[in-house]
């Protein structure tokens, strides 16, 4: 947790590609959401894709938010006051974004967003400690991925229930990722 108290949030979003079409509504919901509670929300511009509803809905309720992409990414003229760390390297924006997540939260999305989220999950287990995850099961896009932390998972990563975590609401979103990233505090 941040100094301040404030968790600081990778969250993985995509309004792109087949799915869900409530997507850019749940990031939305969950940008305002934890900007009122708080948070610091740190995001990845991946191609030319940004999750724009999380980014002005967070913004537009007083929420800081990070944006980190490649050298070529630039953010739209109406969100150009954000911050944007630029850098060339996969490998590094992954590590950036893990070095500075409290918590990694999952939104219903893309492949590409679910898989960005475990490569940097990936990255920041490399560091000292695992990080935890919250995925955001709403409408049940993440029930594959609940049954296989229950049946694989249980069995290779210790505590694994304490790392990842599924929610159904976004209240129960936020208690749990405000719990996890007082917890990491003592980490």
């Amino acid at each position: 947790m941040t100094a301040a108290g404030r968790p600081t949030l990778a969250v993985f979003a995509s309004d792109r590609g087949p799915g869900d079409a409530e997507r850019a509504s749940i990031m939305s919901q969950v940008g305002s959401y934890f900007a009122r509670k708080g948070a610091r929300i740190v995001c990845l511009a991946e191609g030319r894709s940004v999750a724009i509803p999380l980014v002005t809905s967070a913004r537009a309720n007083g929420g800081e938010i990070i944006v980190i992409s490649d050298e070529e990414f630039s953010l739209p003229r109406a969100l150009a006051n954000i911050p944007l760390e630029q850098l060339a390297d996969t490998d590094a924006r992954l590590s950036r974004l893990a070095s500075l997540a409290d918590v990694f939260v999952g939104l219903p999305g893309s492949l590409a967003s679910i898989s960005s989220l475990y490569l940097t999950w990936l990255k920041a287990a490399a560091g000292t400690a695992r990080k935890p995850v919250v995925l955001y099961n709403r409408n049940n896009a993440f029930e594959v991925l609940r049954g296989y932390s229950a049946d694989i998972l249980s069995h290779s990563i210790p505590h694994h229930d304490r790392l990842i975590q599924f929610a159904d609401n976004v209240e129960d979103l936020w208690n749990r990722v405000n719990r996890l990233a007082g917890e990491g505090k003592g980490r």
